[in-house]
């Protein structure tokens, strides 16, 4: 994982990064070279030198004037030539670019107009001064040594490139130029020959001295040997044309070889080229990922082969990791007054003959103030030069200590030691050597960062004040500690110097807790293990305290004192942890918690929660046992296993316990934990039979359990009929088992048939029924004689064994009397005859079966729910439906069903129905009778009736409104006219009578 800042385990001991820092610190120094730049306004003083121009650094540092001078520096500044003179400069002009050689003897100096010279660094004699290598009236905007010292390029204001080919003859220096790249096809204004450091010299590609040219609408790679050729052009496409094309060589390490990179840019984007020759001899150029930015470079430079700096058109510097692309840091350099070439690429100083393009990138072009060597990049200012160099990693560090940002130096430190860092200077060997020397460092700071932290606490104020500043700085100095695999700093210096305060001392112990957890932290002092009790019992976090100890390495402590105190706080799984893993010892715990729990069960008490908890504890301790896990977690060796297990089951089927009092009943842990959870013991030991191998000691004890499950259930007439029909289940599925081993007298299975079908006693009928059933779908029906079975089953009226009886002799008429029978189920009925009729899977006298039955019940399962039997009939009974009518004697049944049937309110699709008119008038006059005001609404709904007998019917029962209705539709509006006025005169009649009435009874009153 990598960690560039603190990653607490715990939110509230979270410490975030200060913003104003990010996680790499400081990764670049800026620095005046105060030296140079004294001696440069020296000699614009003294010399008439003019203003900084051009800069080259090698071993040593050139610095070209506006006079045409040439000021050398070694590396301690100190001015070791001044080349030239100003009669020169005033024939020449500028110098406008320089170039020092591979082996810093020559220098070449390209001038503003035009004029080429070659100096002898050692001597500081002029050895070529040349007029001739190009058309006359352009400025030397470049020129550059390649790695062979006969061989350099220049690049003038006519964007031309041509090759310079030193020779000496006959004691006669000479120079030849031969043109490259004519600026009529294109104006060339950035040139890069490809530099090979001295291990890299013997590099095939080498031989190729390959070029790079960047004009203003393409890229260029050539090769120069051993014939010209040109090996690759890449257009740029659309960009500001004030944008300067910046180019930059570097042998970078690729999958497993080294090749150079060629990286170009114009405007916002850098892109990155792999050069590579394959067998044959050709080059071959691949696109790498590309670099977007949000600012335009005027500079990139190769720091090495993963770091680079780039400059942006508002002089602020970035540092780039290359592969992740992340920016490392931004520093403005304004204050350096860079130097920009612009009066060169506008050729100023023969009359400004250049295009327009040209002059417009020039503005920005600043090629010959920055130069970079050995890790360093330098940057020429009008009055200064400065340096800018990648600090080491002790250095960034430390930058950090002395603004006392000591959380940032220890992730800074953090990312060094793990190899996660960028930029990483001056941090050599092995891994394992790299990460003891981080790790001394950041011992030291950690022992500055405690003893800061107790000096800076606050001594005044409110306790929570004090809680919070070492929730803030404590857990820094627990992590590291921890991440470092130092324990003993933690344990001795770091946890001496916490307990001169108790708060500190209190955050220190709760700080462990996390890393207990996670087994990051698995041994601790007797000491710290001491404290780390009395703080979690003062401060009433006793179940993190069981947490902890169940991940801790207990054999180092005081195991008797740590089970007492275990156990007089309830911990019972950090005991049986501790016997466990301190002393090997898997019985003790279970009989502490026998010694508990069996009292209360033995005398029919219900057990506290705290009890029950121990129980549950106890069976999930057994469970693990005997399957060969450790409890809470992890496992046993390997080599315990089976002594375990043998001891496990040994206790368990013990006669007696110890200390038994006398009146004990035989196998009191058996009988305890099938008191306590009959069905859960059960499971534990059907788990533990399934790893069981089938060898004659795992044989004995399988049988010698279940002789004594019989013997302390069977016997005794304390369990519920439930508990001894878990035993049931449980003892029939192992007995199904296809490689059954286990015996059980098969007239056992018939008293468990009688005692849980007793017509005797009506308690607890439904859980009786349903432990049979779980036996039986165990495959405990084998065990029975099934004629006997469903008779008993009829008997007891337990329904659902009776169902699963006839299912398996596919008697599935019998299971409708099992619905109807069963109170509980009887609405369940329906759907269970929908699916025998609809599903496939049934024969057709199966099916026949069925439907016979229904119709036969027909009156009783309408009485059961109208509305469902209805539903079934319209499906399944469609043409005995009129059929159905004449049978039912109840007429107020009849009436729900003929509802259910033909209200389409009901949810029936009358579609499906083909009635006769006369089932449709008897409801309507069964709606008469019982639902005299549903009348009207329904008969707009129904359909299917005829007016004449209809009529007669609502007339019968004198519905006057239904009546009106039924004549407005018959035609009859004259009929229903009267029919509503006679309606209205009685209603006028009843009201003037009412009127009279009370009208009497007021003159009385």
């Amino acid at each position: 994982m990598i960690i560039f800042q603190f990653i607490f385990l715990t939110l509230q001991r979270k410490k975030k990064l200060h913003d104003s820092f990010s996680v790499h610190g400081s990764v670049i120094r800026v620095s005046l070279l105060k030296g140079i730049s004294a001696q440069i306004a020296s000699a614009a003083a003294k010399v008439d030198a003019g203003l900084p121009t051009a800069i080259a650094a090698s071993s040593l540092i050139a610095v070209g004037t506006s006079h045409g001078l040439a000021l050398i520096f070694d590396p301690n500044q100190a001015l070791r030539l001044c080349l030239g003179s100003t009669a020169v400069g005033a024939q020449y002009g500028a110098i406008s670019a320089l170039s020092i050689n591979n082996d810093c003897s020559r220098l070449l100096c390209g001038f503003a107009k035009g004029q080429i010279t070659m100096w002898d660094l050692a001597s500081g004699k002029l050895l070529r001064s040349i007029t001739d290598a190009h058309p006359p009236g352009t400025a030397i905007l470049h020129i550059k040594f390649t790695d062979d010292p006969t061989l350099a390029i220049c690049n003038d204001s006519g964007g031309s490139v041509f090759e310079l080919s030193f020779k000496r003859v006959m004691g006669v220096r000479t120079c030849e130029s031969r043109c490259l790249f004519s600026g009529s096809k294109g104006e060339v204004c950035c040139i890069e020959p490809l530099h090979a450091k001295a291990e890299l010299r013997d590099h095939p590609i080498t031989q190729y001295s390959l070029l790079a040219m960047a004009s203003l609408t393409k890229i260029l790679v050539i090769g120069l040997k051993p014939s010209l050729k040109v090996w690759m052009t890449f257009p740029y496409g659309r960009m500001d044309p004030s944008s300067v094309p910046l180019l930059a060589w570097h042998f970078v390490a690729v999958q497993t070889s080294v090749n150079p990179v060629l990286a170009f840019c114009r405007g916002d984007v850098v892109h990155f080229l792999l050069v590579k020759r394959d067998e044959s001899g050709a080059i071959h150029v691949t696109k790498q990922k590309q670099l977007h930015l949000h600012y335009d470079l005027i500079n990139f430079t190769w720091i090495n082969s993963r770091t680079v700096v780039l400059l942006d058109s508002v002089e602020k510097l970035h540092v780039i990791d290359r592969q992740t692309q992340e920016e490392l840091e931004t520093v403005e350099i304004s204050e350096v007054q860079l130097v920009y070439n612009s009066s060169h690429f506008k050729s100023l100083a023969t009359g400004g003959n250049v295009s327009q393009a040209l002059a417009l990138v020039g503005e920005k072009a600043c090629y010959q103030s920055i130069s970079n060597c050995g890790g360093q990049i330098f940057y020429l200012g009008t009055k200064s030069v400065h340096v800018m160099t990648l600090r080491s990693w002790r250095e960034r560090i430390d930058h950090l200590l002395k603004q006392e940002c000591l959380n940032e130096a220890l992730a800074l430190a953090w990312s060094f030691h793990e190899g996660k860092a960028k930029a990483v200077v001056g941090l050599s060997g092995d891994e394992h050597k790299r990460k003891a020397v981080v790790a001394d460092r950041m011992v030291e700071i950690l022992i500055h960062y405690a003893d800061r932290t107790m000096k800076k606490c606050p001594d005044q104020g409110k306790i929570q004040v004090m809680e919070q500043y070492f929730q803030d700085m404590v857990p820094v100095i627990v992590d590291y500690c921890l991440l470092l695999q130092r324990m003993d700093l933690l344990f001795s210096q770091m946890y001496d110097k916490m307990r001169e305060n108790s708060v500190a001392k209190g955050v220190f112990l709760e700080c462990l807790e996390p890393y207990i957890l996670s087994d990051k932290l698995v041994g601790i002092t007797a000491q710290i293990m001491k404290d780390l009790l009395l703080h979690f019992q003062d401060k009433n976090l006793m179940a993190n305290m069981e947490a902890c100890i169940v991940h801790m390495d207990v054999t180092s402590l005081d195991i008797q004192q740590v089970v007492l105190m275990c156990w007089e706080n309830h911990l019972y799984d950090a005991m049986i942890y501790v016997y466990n893993s301190g002393m090997n010892d898997f019985i003790t715990p279970m009989e502490k918690l026998f010694k508990v729990i069996a009292p209360p069960l033995a005398a029919g008490k219900s057990l506290s929660d705290e009890q029950v908890i121990m129980g549950n504890k106890l069976l999930v301790y057994i469970s693990c046992s005997l399957a060969g896990r450790a409890y809470p977690l992890g496992n046993i060796p390997e080599d315990l296993v089976p002594l375990v297990k043998n001891q496990v089951f040994e206790f368990l089927i013990r006669l007696h316990s110890a200390e038994a009092p006398v009146d004990e009943e035989v196998y009191p842990y058996v009988r305890t934990l099938l008191h306590f959870d009959t069905r859960e013991f059960l499971n534990v030991l059907a788990l533990t039979f399934e790893d069981f191998k089938n060898d004659k000691q795992a044989v004995e004890y399988q049988q010698r359990i279940v002789d004594i499950l019989l013997k302390v259930m069977v016997e005794n007439s304390d369990f519920t009929p439930s508990q001894v029909g878990c035993l049931f289940t449980f003892l029939a599925r192992q007995l199904a088992k296809p490689n059954n081993t286990l015996f059980v007298n098969r007239t056992l299975f018939d008293q468990v048939l009688e005692f849980l079908c007793s017509p005797d006693d009506d308690s607890r009928h439904s859980e009786r029924q349903q432990v049979l059933l779980e036996l039986l779908q165990a495959g405990g029906i084998v065990q029975f004689e099934e004629s006997k079975l469903i008779q008993m089953a009829e008997k007891a009226e337990f329904y659902q064994i009776c169902e699963f009886m006839y299912e398996r002799e596919h008697c599935y008429d019998k299971i409708i009397d099992c619905y109807l029978r069963d109170p509980l189920r009887k609405e369940e009925v329906f759907g269970y005859i929908h699916n025998i009729l609809s599903i496939p899977g049934y024969s057709a006298e199966e099916k026949q079966s069925v439907w016979q039955k229904a119709m036969k019940h027909i009156e009783e399962l309408l009485s059961v729910s109208p509305s469902k039997a209805a539903d079934m009939i319209s499906v399944h009974f469609s043409d005995q439906i009129e059929q159905i009518i004449q049978t039912l004697q109840d007429q107020h049944l009849l009436f729900q069903f003929l509802k259910s049937l033909l209200d389409p309110r009901e949810g029936i699709n009358q579609d499906l129905l083909q009635l006769s008119p006369s089932v449709t008038e008897q409801f309507i006059e069964l709606l008469c009778q019982y639902e005299p005001d549903q009348v009207l609404e329904t008969l707009q709904f129904l359909e299917v009736y005829r007016l004449e007998e209809t009529i007669q019917a609502v007339q019968k029962y004198q519905l006057h409104e239904a009546s009106s209705y039924l004549l407005e539709k018959k035609g009859d509006i004259h009929g229903a006219f009267l029919v509503m006025l006679e309606k209205w005169q009685s209603l006028a009649k009843v009201k003037e009578a009412t009127t009279a009435f009370l009208g009497n009874r007021s003159i009385l009153w």
